[in-house]
């Protein structure tokens, strides 16, 4: 196949988007009631737009194919604790590789650029690699800005004061400056705080293993 880069990628994008469109749990947005995926996929993009406008193509695809068809490996199909998430978790970095992987072959990519988004996508080398930062930085940007308010009416306070600091730890200066200037309850930052003094001293909070 010959297209040019810019046309690979965008059918790249255009096929993840048509994957996720098939999610059947719809989430409101300004355009009414959308699939729930579809729309991450979006935010993603958004999101690493700001965050690094200059990323690679290969940034580009791992953003938008990070949770494509993620609602068909649900975690209630794993064991409940730590053993069964990190399984869920591992099990789904592995098949959003592989999706993403087989579009991009279907598209013209070669073994050497699949290869690349597939480590992005399994967070390989997270703080080593400039990239697959920028990856998780998205990430936890999203999560703060549009999911962080609905998690929290769903989850008790001393575990979130340990699912906040881990966010944070896991974000590069560059994320972090992001993320204080989103538009978030003044709430949060005083169960960051709580959760950050609480790594410091050693006491690792509830939820900071998640």
């Amino acid at each position: 196949m010959s297209n040019s880069s810019d046309e690979r990628l965008a059918l790249v994008i255009a096929a993840i988007d048509r994957a996720n469109a098939d999610d059947p749990n719809l989430v409101a947005d300004t355009d009414g009631r959308v699939p729930a995926e579809l729309l991450y996929g979006r935010r993603m993009s958004e999101t690493l737009a700001r965050l690094s406008p200059a990323a690679s193509e290969h940034v580009r695809i791992a953003a938008r194919g990070q949770h494509i068809e993620r609602w068909t490996t649900p975690r209630r199909s794993y064991p409940e604790g730590r053993v069964g998430y990190l399984k869920w978790r591992n099990d789904l970095k592995e098949m959003h590789a592989r999706r993403v992987g087989a579009i991009m072959a279907e598209v013209g990519y070669g073994s050497d650029d699949i290869t690349r988004v597939q480590s992005l996508l399994r967070k390989e080398r997270l703080k080593s690699d400039a990239e697959t930062q920028a990856i998780e930085d998205t990430a936890c940007l999203v999560f703060l800005e549009h999911y962080l308010d609905e998690f929290m009416k769903k989850i008790e306070r001393d575990k979130l004061r340990g699912i906040l600091a881990k966010t944070w730890n896991k974000m590069s200066p560059r994320g972090r400056e992001m993320a204080l200037g989103l538009a978030i309850a003044p709430e949060v930052s005083t169960l960051l705080e709580q959760g950050l003094a609480q790594l410091r001293a050693g006491r690792a909070p509830r939820g900071a293993a998640s």
